[in-house]
């Protein structure tokens, strides 16, 4: 039989462990448990309502930017190819039916102008004719005035009235795009998507693209994808108009129990909570509770109303939707739940993981309640 002080020594020893695990407090762990969210709920008397995740729900909850053109961006015809604008150069060729003409010199019956600018207030000066309004006619409809002014002068006039590169019809298309610059709008390039092919096509992932257009003080944006899938989103363009390619600047922040603790981007235009799971990796085998996925967000007044079945609540209110991806549907729910931009994803820890860094912790304790009872041992000569 164990002299009574070893076994004194021992149970002080198991006291000292006990009382370290205990003074730990909190142990080290992802996050909040399911229990101190639920104490938050405005339930209890928190300042977040924590809603339970249903068909309902998911329907009221899916709210998706609303990107498209207006109707006046819809509602703009194409400009036709050949129209002069202010910028435009052109190339005038006039014959004269007499050796020493107006414009000919002697021996000679044709004059070339050559790169005539048609200016700020869309006209052109041209000898002998005057000062022509060129802008908003075609080439055709400026010869037969030219050929009018100098009918009066010089006997059976010939003109011939060249449109030339010039920089009054012109796109600029800056951005996440292959070819950035300035182009002109020209026959195959008189709508937007011949004009973003033109300049290479998007240089971001065709699902995440945004494509703005700004003319004049109006700017309108669209998905990329959307602009082959609905035609009327394939404007026409106008001379000045500014094209900036965007990629989605939406993204998530995951926390606790997944695969991947951070900020994360938005890869398509519509993202479900599980895809988000998935996404960060999905949970931790070892560590989560998939009893306890939880989206946080502001939500609109509005929506927090329809949600709640309520129509008191005024400004956005801090929500809590609860996923339990363990019920017979928690998976459907949580394929129709729609994340959105700044939305917090958190998954809590099972009990298990709890209960194992206790034990973990428990075990490094006694092993040194183990040493110290040896020593007291080795002290009292056993």
């Amino acid at each position: 039989m164990k002299p009574l002080p070893s076994r004194r020594a021992r149970i002080v020893a198991l006291a000292v462990a006990v009382s370290l695990v205990a003074s730990c407090g909190v142990l080290p762990r992802q996050g909040p448990n399911k229990r101190e969210i639920f104490a938050g709920s405005v339930q209890r008397e928190g300042d977040a309502f924590v809603v339970t995740v249903n068909d309902r729900v998911t329907r009221a909850t899916a709210v998706q930017p609303a990107l498209g053109f207006s109707e006046a961006f819809r509602n703009a015809g194409r400009l036709g190819s050949d129209t002069i604008r202010p910028g435009d150069t052109l190339g005038l060729t006039i014959w004269e039916n007499v050796d020493d003409g107006l414009l000919a010199g002697e021996t000679q019956n044709q004059t070339v102008l050559e790169e005539v600018q048609v200016d700020g207030s869309g006209f052109i000066f041209v000898p002998y004719a005057g000062r022509i309004r060129a802008a908003g006619n075609t080439p055709e409809a400026i010869r037969r005035i030219i050929t009018d002014k100098l009918d009066e002068q010089t006997p059976d006039p010939q003109v011939q009235v060249r449109r030339l590169a010039g920089d009054g019809a012109t796109v600029s298309i800056v951005g996440a795009i292959s070819g950035q610059g300035v182009y002109p709008i020209e026959r195959p390039t008189r709508t937007l998507s011949a004009m973003l092919a033109a300049a290479g096509g998007v240089a971001v992932k065709p699902e995440i693209a945004q494509v703005t257009v700004i003319r004049g003080d109006m700017r309108s944006k669209i998905w990329f994808q959307d602009l082959f899938e609905d035609e009327s989103l394939d404007i026409a363009l106008r001379g000045g108009d500014r094209i900036l390619v965007e990629a989605d600047t939406r993204a998530f922040t995951a926390l606790g129990a997944t695969g991947a603790q951070a900020r994360v981007p938005f890869e398509s235009q519509t993202l479900s909570a599980i895809e988000a799971i998935a996404q960060v990796g999905g949970l931790m085998a070892n560590a989560a509770d998939p009893t306890g996925v939880f989206i946080m967000r502001n939500e609109p007044a509005a929506i927090a109303n329809q949600v709640l079945g309520r129509d008191d609540l005024i400004g956005p209110q801090r929500m809590i939707y609860v996923l339990d991806l363990t019920q017979p549907n928690g998976m459907f729910l949580a394929r129709d739940f729609v994340v959105r931009d700044d939305d917090t994803l958190y998954v809590t820890e099972a009990p298990f993981a709890q209960w194992s860094k206790v034990i973990s912790a428990l075990t490094g304790t006694l092993g040194v309640v183990g040493s110290v009872s040896n020593a007291t041992d080795a002290l009292s000569g056993e």
